[in-house]
C-alpha cells in the first residue's frame, strides 16, 4: 500500500549551487522500477518550466549503474529512490554529500513515515517525496533545488 503524496520538504540549501542559468540542467534518476522512469522522464520532457526545458536526463536502474554515471560526471539534481534492488539508495546520498561540487538530492519512496523522511535528511538529502507524489511535486522539488 503506497502512502499520500506529500509535498517536498525544507532543507538546507546543497552545497554547491547548478552552473548558470544557461547551462542546461544536469539530472541523475535512480529509480529500479521501468514505469516510475518512465514518469519521471515524460514529467521532465512535459515541463514548460525553463529551468528544465533543455535538461540532460542520465537514468540509472539501481546503484551499481547510478555510482557508475557520478564518477564520472556532476549532476545539477539527483532523484534518488530510497528503495533499489542491489541496496538503500541513502548510501549513494551520503557519498555524493561529500563531493566537493555535491548535487542537490531528492529522495523518491513509498515508505512516507516520518523516520523515513527523517533518514534522508540525515543522510544528506534535501527534498523528500512520497510515492505516489504528483508531476507539479516533482517539478516544483527540482526547480527549487535548482534555484
Amino acid at each position: 500500500m503506497t502512502a499520500p503524496a506529500s509535498g517536498p520538504e525544507s532543507a538546507p540549501a546543497p552545497a554547491s549551487g547548478p552552473e548558470p542559468a544557461s547551462a542546461p540542467a544536469r539530472i541523475l534518476l535512480v529509480e529500479d522500477n521501468d514505469l516510475n522512469r518512465a514518469l519521471v522522464r515524460a514529467i521532465l520532457t512535459r515541463s514548460r518550466h525553463p529551468l528544465l526545458l533543455s535538461a540532460a536526463l542520465v537514468e540509472s536502474a539501481d546503484l551499481a549503474q547510478a555510482r557508475e554515471a557520478v564518477s564520472g560526471r556532476e549532476f545539477d539534481v539527483v532523484l534518488l529512490d530510497v528503495h533499489l534492488p542491489d541496496g538503500n539508495g541513502l548510501s549513494l546520498a551520503r557519498e555524493l554529500t561529500d563531493r566537493p561540487a555535491r548535487p542537490a538530492i531528492v529522495a523518491l519512496t513509498a515508505a512516507a513515515l516520518p523516520r523515513e523522511q527523517a533518514a534522508a535528511m540525515e543522510a544528506g538529502c534535501d527534498a523528500f517525496l512520497a510515492k505516489p507524489y504528483t508531476s507539479g511535486e516533482l517539478v516544483d522539488a527540482i526547480t527549487r533545488l535548482l534555484s
